[in-house]
């Protein structure tokens, strides 16, 4: 048997507004035979019970789909099992998931009984002087992306005229001519969202990955003035028109515009590549898109473009300063949990729950 390609991707964000999330598009309810919604605090197992839950239905040879925590990507925060339609998700703050259908759909599992409660009973002053300073780090993360992402905005403003627009799209439809050379049903496609890349503790990444494991056929959009979506949401409705399904990948600093397409159907995957984050792999076709700007315009912008660009990167570094100080203090925060959770009843949990969907 083939290996299973590894699918990553992201339902939030730490976007310049707060907290983007995408958690509702994790699975549509009303076609989803089980959704579990894990309730527990930090470091009672619930990222630890998906993995285990992962592992399982890999060895049974079923596909698997992690959903990745952006203020710490090592852990996890949703689980899917699309053959199975069949969920699993972190339903704490800052992505609190209640339940539309209870009982009959979602199911709620309390993760916080593994936790030895006498036993934390007198570390009660050491967790309150953790919590305290944690949201506080995240608002001024927020801060500083919203106004990384003003800057940056000028940028964008400053180069994408009527003209390049149109440019764009043209360039758009040239593609899905050469690609889409019949439709693959008469019903529109499918668009599926997720963030495939975040802005982290460790700074921005993309999961390029998840992009290569499920597509050949790259195409690199080079992009560093924040012209992607142009091509993009053109490419978008083409693609669905033609019947094909698609996975829409907003940017994460810009959530209501497109970084990122992937079409597994056709094997085939737009990625938006800048000099912060460059795809790492051989492309199938590469796309400057800073070339197609007004070299005139261009000219004139560039001591404009150098101080948005120094200015921008400096906000964001301070964002992630800041992002890496709530990291350690959800670390400190864990290690104090951590001796006091009974991980065998977490395994037991995990077993039972792939013996319960698997049944």
């Amino acid at each position: 048997m083939s290996a299973l390609p590894h699918i990553q991707y992201f339902l939030g964000a730490n976007a310049p507004s707060g907290f983007y999330s995408l958690y509702p598009e994790l699975i549509a309810p009303e076609t989803a035979r089980a959704i579990y919604i894990l309730k527990g605090g930090p470091g009672c197992g619930k990222s630890t019970l998906m993995r285990r839950v992962g592992q399982r239905m890999e060895q049974a040879g079923l596909e698997t789909e992690y959903i990745l925590c952006s203020g710490d990507p090592a852990s996890l925060d949703a689980l899917l099992l699309p053959q199975l339609a069949v969920a699993f998700v972190d339903g704490t703050a800052p992505h609190v998931v209640e339940p539309k259908y209870p009982g009959v759909v979602e199911r709620y599992v309390n993760i916080g009984q593994c936790y030895d409660s006498r036993g934390l009973a007198p570390l009660r002053p050491d967790i309150i002087s953790c919590m305290s300073g944690y949201k506080g780090c995240y608002q001024r993360a927020y801060r500083c992306l919203g106004a990384s992402a003003e800057i940056y905005e000028d940028v964008r403003a400053a180069l994408l005229t009527d003209e390049l627009s149109e440019k764009l799209a043209k360039r758009a439809h040239g593609i899905l001519a050469r690609e889409l050379r019949k439709k693959k049903r008469p019903s529109g496609g499918q668009i599926k969202q997720r963030f495939l890349g975040a802005v982290t503790h460790a700074g921005p990444i993309c999961l390029f990955d998840t992009a290569q494991a499920q597509c050949d056929r790259i195409y690199e959009l080079a992009d560093n003035y924040g012209l992607a979506h142009e091509v993009l949401i053109h490419l978008l409705a083409g693609i669905t028109a033609g019947g094909y399904d698609v996975v829409a990948c907003p940017d994460p600093m810009a959530p209501d515009r497109l970084a990122h397409l992937l079409v597994p159907q056709l094997d085939l995957a737009f990625l938006t590549s800048t000099a912060a984050l460059p795809f790492p792999g051989t492309p199938y076709r590469r796309i400057r898109l800073d070339a197609a700007a007004d070299r005139e315009l261009l000219r004139h912008s560039r001591p404009r473009l150098r101080f948005s660009k120094k200015v921008s990167s400096a906000l964001m570094d301070e964002a992630v300063s800041s992002l890496a100080q709530a990291k350690a203090m959800h670390d400190d925060l864990e290690a104090i949990y951590n001796p006091y959770v009974d991980f065998d009843r977490v395994e037991q949990m995990a077993l039972d729950l792939c013996g319960e969907i698997l049944q």
